[in-house]
């Protein structure tokens, strides 16, 4: 069935501000920066006749969304959405060995090594394995207008999985908070019409992306 899928990250927390590892073991709150995102993002697609809303289980996701939430849209929450779990980092400021740590992996994904991971944490495959299903759930859904909210390394895999790559090549997608991907499916591909797009945060003056 064909649809247009708009999927969005999460606004600012203080944890993304200040550089602290969140994952999906993290539940932060947006502080008020990102609560200034979600509402100028409801701002510019408040007409938008979405039919349904799709987020992680942690609330940073819930508040983005909270706007289209309030008109009483039907919304649904996958754990499959969540961020990375980032195992013993989780939590914790990015000192230079966990930066080095972390680069090490990441440069180990491209290289093809996907079940490298920080000690007690997800690996690259099993991110994607849960990504690819509920992408799989999302190709089924009956909806044709759907708003999804996720978060940046989660949003990384979907989207490189979306344009058809191989998850090694996940590196090279990034995403600001509540930077916009909208994307059409004909039934059989995904053709993306916005990536990263932050034109809606134009209003907010001395915006720190």
């Amino acid at each position: 069935m064909k649809k247009i899928i708009y999927i969005v990250r999460h606004g600012e927390t203080d944890f993304n501000r200040k550089g602290i590892v969140q994952g999906g073991g993290v539940d932060a709150p947006l502080n008020e920066l990102g609560r200034q995102q979600a509402q100028a993002f409801y701002d510019r697609y408040k007409e938008i006749p979405f039919e349904i809303v799709l987020t992680s289980k942690l609330q940073r996701t819930h508040q983005t969304v909270q706007p289209f939430l309030g008109k009483g849209l039907p919304w649904e929450q996958f754990a499959d959405l969540n961020e990375m779990n980032w195992g013993e980092h989780e939590g914790k400021e990015g000192t230079p060995e966990r930066r080095t740590e972390y680069q090490e992996m990441r440069d180990a994904w491209g290289r093809g090594e996907l079940e490298a991971r920080i000690s007690g944490g997800e690996s690259a495959v099993e991110l994607g394995t849960r990504i690819s299903r509920f992408i799989e759930h999302l190709k089924q859904r009956p909806e044709k207008l759907l708003l999804v909210c996720s978060h940046g390394r989660a949003m990384s895999a979907m989207i490189c999985l979306l344009h058809g790559l191989p998850l090694h090549e996940m590196n090279q997608y990034f995403h600001y908070n509540t930077g916009l991907w909208k994307v059409h499916f004909d039934g059989f591909a995904f053709e993306f019409d916005l990536e990263n797009d932050t034109k809606h945060l134009e209003p907010l003056m001395n915006i720190e992306l």
